[in-house]
């Protein structure tokens, strides 16, 4: 007989890839803001040709999105932001650079894998070990 009480191995591997996933974007943001610092941050988005204030949203998405993802709260459609960021991160800065990442300015390798990991994410669902949050009960007319 199978015990259902305890996550399958699918649902574990999920739980670990979201909670690997938030956990980068957590250190990605803490990166902008105590390394560049968030000023810093926005002077290298225009210098780029992108608003400085997009920075500051960056890094709030980063914060927000990866805390998020640990706690498994919007699986579905909050990884496809995040790889849309990410997928912006390519164009914008590592593109140019050519594929691998260790080239001079850091190519597209990691963050199109990252994307990916995120598509994958939102495809197979947060798995074992995230918050659930309660079902909307209809309005009543």
């Amino acid at each position: 007989m199978i015990d259902r009480s305890e996550p399958g191995r699918a649902e574990l591997g999920a739980a670990l890839l979201r909670v690997t996933l938030g956990g980068l974007f957590l250190v990605h943001a803490a990166m902008k803001v105590f390394v560049f610092t968030p000023a810093g941050t926005a002077k290298f988005f225009m210098s780029l040709g992108l608003p400085g204030p997009l920075a500051y949203l960056t890094i709030a998405l980063e914060i927000v999105g990866g805390l998020a993802l640990i706690a498994g709260i919007g699986i579905r459609i909050l990884p496809l932001i995040l790889a849309a960021e990410l997928v912006g991160t390519i164009v914008t800065v590592h593109g140019h650079a050519g594929f691998f990442f260790n080239n001079p300015n850091g190519g597209w390798e990691y963050p199109a894998f990252w994307a990916v990991a995120l598509v994958v994410q939102s495809l197979i669902g947060p798995g074992a070990y995230a918050l659930r949050l309660p079902a909307r009960v209809p309005a009543t007319v």
